[in-house]
């Protein structure tokens, strides 16, 4: 039988593993593990091998190893973990798509009962209907004021009912009414809440973005610098289209209203002195717009079978 390893031989074997995580992976997911038991972290363990490994321990020491690994090896940017590592978290290392490890880390919630002293992640709402519970357990409804009435000799609650907030503490009465309905409120699992890539930390909000999303904020911008640009007269890529119609429209205006002219100036001079040349050039373009409507049309009466008569059958249907 191997001799049992010393605390001291268990710390070194953990600096030594968490510095071979930190020179082999660059992508980190740092994620919020309360109430998490150890076969739930087992499983998520399970569910993560191939490219991810899951690292848990103490704040200090994970803080002390990355100082002294960042010191020893030049590797600053893995400085930026040390304020992600606050209250009781672990780190995901992976080599694999960030959201997607997210996404199956997120699997892995187990449902948990209401126990006395802890503080609700999110609302209790109590159903209504028929609870099984016999007349003489009343006494649970009375105190947290839901309405009840007998039915059929078993208690039902009568209307919806919430029964605790998010954020506030679960108490006895609350816990014993939910133990007694059978009702799992709660879900815990390992929670990301920071991802760190090659230096880079930010929220795991941003791993939700889309490409769609990343077009629509870009366009976003672009219209903000041209609105920018435009009020302050300041030339910009995005902006210079906008400019040279205002100018144009400057210098036609100009030409409209003096003798000064030039070869466009002189074809909208001619169309304000007789208007009827306007109509005359526009008629031609609506009338190519509706060809091709026309041939379509043409086209599908083409494709309709035609009806059969009495006489090509054969015969009348009045003989």
């Amino acid at each position: 039988m191997a001799p049992k390893a010393t605390k001291a031989e268990k710390k070194i074997a953990y600096d030594q593993k968490l510095c071979q995580l930190l020179d082999e992976y660059t992508q980190v997911l740092v994620a919020a593990a309360d109430n998490v038991g150890s076969n739930q972290l087992q499983n998520i363990r399970k569910g993560l091998r191939g490219d991810s490994v899951v690292l848990m321990g103490k704040n200090t020491m994970m803080k002390r190893t990355i100082r002294v690994h960042a010191e020893n090896s030049g590797n600053d940017t893995i400085l930026n973990l040390i304020p992600l590592l606050v209250g009781n978290v672990g780190l995901i290392f992976t080599k694999g798509d960030l959201k997607e490890v997210s996404e199956e880390v997120a699997k892995y919630k187990v449902g948990a009962p209401a126990r006395v002293g802890l503080v609700a992640p999110v609302d209790v709402v109590v159903p209504p209907g028929n609870t099984g519970l016999d007349p003489s357990q009343t006494s649970f409804f009375q105190v947290l004021n839901i309405p009840t009435k007998i039915n059929k000799g078993t208690v039902e609650i009568i209307t919806p009912v919430e029964l605790i907030k998010k954020g506030e503490k679960v108490g006895s009465s609350e816990a014993a009414l939910l133990a007694k309905l059978g009702i799992r409120p709660f879900s815990y699992g390992l929670v990301v809440v920071s991802a760190y890539d090659n230096g880079s930390v930010f929220s795991p909000e941003v791993l939700d973005l889309t490409e769609d999303d990343l077009i629509e904020k870009f366009a976003m911008g672009v219209s903000m610098v041209t609105s920018l640009s435009l009020a302050i007269s300041y030339p910009t890529l995005a902006a210079a289209p906008h400019m040279f119609t205002n100018a144009y429209k400057n210098v036609l205006a100009i030409a409209v209203e003096t003798e000064y002219s030039f070869p466009l100036a002189d074809k909208v001079k001619e169309y304000l002195e007789d208007p009827s040349k306007f109509a005359m050039a526009a008629a031609p373009a609506a009338a190519s717009g509706a060809a091709p409507a026309a041939a379509k049309e043409e086209e599908q009466k083409k494709e309709e079978p035609a009806e059969e008569s009495d006489e090509d059958l054969g015969f009348s249907l009045f003989d």
